[in-house]
């Protein structure tokens, strides 16, 4: 247990909310870019339901506390619980928000979910050294970073087969109604996958956070003041919004027609839900642009702007070293003072 000053805890878990918000502001072209791309919704518009359906999540949780899975795996699943500090804790978010404005100011779909994982491992290492690293936490996390586009990928174009089968014998003008009210259905779907998933890692982290000073005893559980709170800052990040990266995942990619951001959108539901169950703190940046390449290739493969992909994954894969590096420096300046 490590003493923390109430006035430095209460700073340190704002700072965690803060990172909670950017990453709704960062990720709020993960669940709109469909639908502002093929003109379904206002940028306005689309920004007020994303949120709206971020904050719906809160509810899911209530009704099935088992989808806090993600929370325990970033709280403790990533590196050891009980050696992490509240400088820890600084490290990892500092490392995380940095690499989050980075990619934001350039108009980089970059990963905040893996930004946080990396901000964390770099600070809880240089803290404990290479020990303190939960392996099986890790894997699936490092794992998920390369299946969780491909699913979505196979997903959005099996989505856009099927469909395509169903929608065969009606004519157009009906075909295109009933796709603007599926892909309005489906973003609301993702929208509240990517609240689910995304604000748990700011729940683990203000949890463990509560741990180490002593504030959190018996089983590692999120308080309920802690789920809401996180809930709202991303919701609120959300109605900011990040518009250079929704240019780039909504139209930079590939063009999209309703079909094909209905296909996007459920498919990269289906995997961000299936990965909040399996405890999983899985990339919704990385899901959706997986599933939106899909939906494009689906079409023909070169309506997919591969350039313009390639650029998005090459950030992907320096993410997690980036924010380690940069979180293990955070640490190391706790260490001046």
């Amino acid at each position: 247990m490590h003493e923390l000053a109430f006035p430095l805890l209460v700073g340190l878990i704002a700072v965690a909310l803060a990172f909670d918000y950017l990453n709704g502001l960062h990720d709020a072209a993960n669940s709109i870019a469909t639908v502002v791309a093929t003109r379904l919704l206002s940028p306005v518009k689309a920004v007020l339901f994303a949120a709206f359906f971020n904050f719906a999540a809160y509810f899911l949780s209530l009704a099935f506390p088992a989808l806090h899975a993600v929370a325990e795996t970033i709280g403790k699943g990533l590196v050891d619980k009980d050696i992490v500090t509240p400088a820890v804790i600084f490290g990892a978010l500092g490392g995380a928000m940095s690499w989050n404005v980075i990619t934001w100011l350039r108009g980089i779909p970059s990963s905040s979910s893996h930004a946080l994982v990396g901000g964390l491992i770099g600070a809880g290492v240089a803290h404990g050294g290479i020990f303190a690293i939960q392996w099986t936490g890790l894997n699936k996390t490092l794992v998920a970073i390369v299946l969780s586009p491909t699913l979505g990928m196979i997903l959005a174009m099996l989505v856009m087969l099927v469909s395509s089968w169903i929608f065969h014998r009606v004519n157009s003008f009906h075909a295109e109604r009933s796709f603007r009210v599926l892909h309005v259905i489906s973003s609301a779907c993702y929208s509240i996958s990517h609240g689910l998933n995304d604000a748990q890692k700011t729940m683990g982290i203000i949890t463990v956070l509560l741990y180490s000073t002593g504030r959190l005893t018996g089983d590692f559980e999120v308080p309920h003041w802690v789920a809401i709170s996180c809930y709202i800052a991303i919701a609120a990040g959300t109605m900011t919004g990040g518009w250079k990266i929704i240019e780039t995942m909504g139209s930079r990619i590939t063009k999209l027609s309703q079909h094909q951001g209905f296909s996007a959108s459920l498919a990269g539901s289906i995997i961000v839900f299936s990965a909040s169950t399996l405890g999983i703190p899985v990339s919704t940046t990385h899901t959706i642009t997986g599933s939106i390449i899909g939906a494009g290739t689906a079409r023909r493969a070169s309506a997919v702007r591969w350039g313009v992909a390639k650029n998005v994954v090459m950030a992907w894969i320096i993410t997690i070293p980036a924010s380690a590096v940069i979180g293990a420096a955070f640490y190391a300046v706790t260490l001046l003072f």
